[in-house]
């Protein structure tokens, strides 16, 4: 058997886990910031019985704000 495939199986879980944590960390705390899901361009639609909530700005910026981060950890991990 070889078990350096596991070990590196067990590295990228662990990657994986801390990642896990920090984004729920982050939900937490931009749950906590009063401007997100409600800027300028986000549309939201409230009749009597029926409301409609679609966050297109605050999905752009976190879109992009993501992709920067990816990048730069790729860029990092690539350097090798």
């Amino acid at each position: 058997m070889d078990f350096g495939s596991f070990n590196n199986l067990g590295k990228i879980l662990i990657f994986i886990g801390i990642g896990i944590a920090l984004i729920g960390g982050l939900i937490l705390l931009f749950s906590k910031v009063p401007f997100i899901g409600k800027l300028p361009g986000d549309i939201f639609i409230k009749k009597e019985n029926f409301s409609f909530y679609f966050p297109i700005i605050s999905s752009i910026i976190l879109s992009i704000i993501i992709t920067v981060i990816i990048n730069i950890v790729i860029r990092i991990f690539m350097k090798k």
